[in-house]
């Protein structure tokens, strides 16, 4: 005999080894309130629809309101004799309420509570990371708003291309955080639909009311196909997709903080409290929690790739492999939490040393497109203008010049439509100012993007 909940069938107890093997519960615990909140909305719709008596259901109820009090205060036991939070949960109300806890299980199967289950806690997880996204993009918009008089050279190819604002750029980081939002969002969309009720894979015999249970634990309605309510991990891949994503956007961003707050460029100096230093180089102060965040990069990558492999050829309906979805979703759950939560204020407290960021600027030819554009305005077909500057700029390479530099009479030397007034289209904050584009680098374009974005995190 088996002391199983599932035990009827087998005539050996399960091998301790399998025991092991096979448990999901300790991986699982952050699920244990969900699953009580689960099974209270089905006791109360199991008496709703007189499968089970009223009295019967308050006690199931008030039972796992007990258990639930035992998890809150720590004093749950945790066994994986009981494989997983369900029967884990079944069993302790089963100790405290008696036989009648075996009937909380009617009309319903793990398959579905285990879905029910991570469907709830995962739309409270997106809930709580889209509050995150906002705090960084929150101290994003101040950064920008703080540093606007900041010139910054802007890179392709990591090559000096043209001068921003540091506004400019730091805002380039809050819309890429803003479309990791709304994929949150539209995820947190598409799992409105409560599988709860569609028992091992078809259905039950019981006149349940699904619609009842889904209004009840917060879903829009109940899933349409009760085959595929169960074998569904669709919510788990996606969210180890949007997490890949928004990881990406960090780790991009980590990398620009490792390189601008190195001695080379030292456009910015991390605040000592999210830096370590040496064991050997007493001078060395190290950016490791953006080179952690860009680390972690492979792993929050290495996440989609298993539940994707782990999904691939499942035939219909559940199948155990479907237990192995938990580990890497909570491991993109909490990785991308906590990266948001130490990148924040590392963010708001870096300092940005402006006369390393203006010179940087100045240099590498940064103003030669707005020589191009000045020259175009002449009249002058943009290709040519192109060839021009292309001209002077290897001049001003020979002679070790600035083009800002060169005297009228070297700037005439390649085309006689240049004059005096070359020498104010050259400047840093004239380039600046003049890229007046709608989402351009001039200030008042900035201003404006800014305005946008407090208007978006404002609803």
């Amino acid at each position: 005999m088996t002391s199983k909940l599932w035990g009827g069938r087998f005539n050996l107890p399960t091998n301790k080894l399998v025991e092991e093997f096979n448990a999901t519960i300790l991986i699982e615990k952050r699920l244990f309130p969900f699953d009580i909140k689960g099974s209270i909305a089905h006791a109360t719709m199991l008496a709703k629809q007189e499968i089970i008596s009223e009295e019967e259901s308050k006690q199931i109820i008030s039972g796992l309101q007990m258990v639930a009090k035992e998890v809150e205060n720590g004093v749950f036991v945790y066994d994986t004799a009981d494989e997983d939070v369900h029967m884990s949960i079944e069993k302790r109300l089963t100790e405290i309420v008696g036989p009648v806890g075996g009937k909380l299980h009617t009309a319903r199967s793990r398959n579905d509570q285990t879905t029910l289950d991570s469907k709830m806690h995962m739309r409270a997880t997106i809930e709580e990371t889209l509050e995150l996204i906002r705090q960084m993009q929150k101290v994003i918009i101040q950064r920008a708003k703080d540093e606007m008089s900041v010139i910054i050279p802007g890179y392709t190819h990591l090559q000096t291309g043209q001068p921003i604002l540091f506004s400019h750029w730091i805002m380039a980081y809050f819309w890429m955080l803003q479309r990791d939002y709304t994929r949150f969002q539209d995820l947190y969309k598409r799992m409105g639909q409560c599988p709860l009720g569609a028992a091992a894979l078809a259905g039950t015999t019981f006149p349940i009311d699904r619609f009842f249970t889904a209004e009840q634990l917060g879903f829009d309605e109940p899933t349409p196909n009760s085959i595929d309510s169960v074998s569904d991990r669709d919510h788990m891949v996606e969210f180890n997709a949007v997490a890949a994503i928004c990881f990406m956007h960090l780790s991009r961003l980590s990398e620009e903080i490792v390189l601008f707050s190195s001695q080379d460029f030292k456009f910015i100096e991390l605040s000592d409290d999210f830096c370590t230093g040496s064991s050997i180089m007493p001078q060395k102060k190290n950016p490791d929690i953006a080179e952690k965040i860009r680390g972690k990069t492979g792993r929050m990558y290495g996440n989609l790739t298993s539940i994707l492999t782990t999904m691939k050829g499942l035939p219909l309906a559940y199948n155990t492999d479907m237990s192995e979805d938990k580990e890497a979703v909570y491991d993109s759950m909490d990785t991308l939490q906590l990266s948001l939560q130490v990148m924040t204020p590392m963010i708001e407290k870096m300092n940005i040393i402006e006369a390393q960021t203006r010179e940087a600027a100045d240099r590498g030819f940064s103003t030669a497109t707005d020589m191009a554009d000045y020259l175009v305005r002449k009249g002058m077909p943009f290709r040519e203008a192109h060839h021009v500057v292309g001209s002077t700029v290897n001049y001003c390479i020979k002679h070790g010049k600035k083009l800002d530099a060169l005297t009228i009479d070297e700037f005439r030397s390649f085309n006689e439509l240049i004059d005096e007034d070359i020498y104010q289209d050259i400047t840093l904050e004239a380039c600046v100012a003049a890229r007046k584009s709608y989402g351009g680098t001039a200030p008042e374009a900035v201003r404006s993007q800014i305005q946008q974005a407090e208007s978006i995190i404002a609803d």
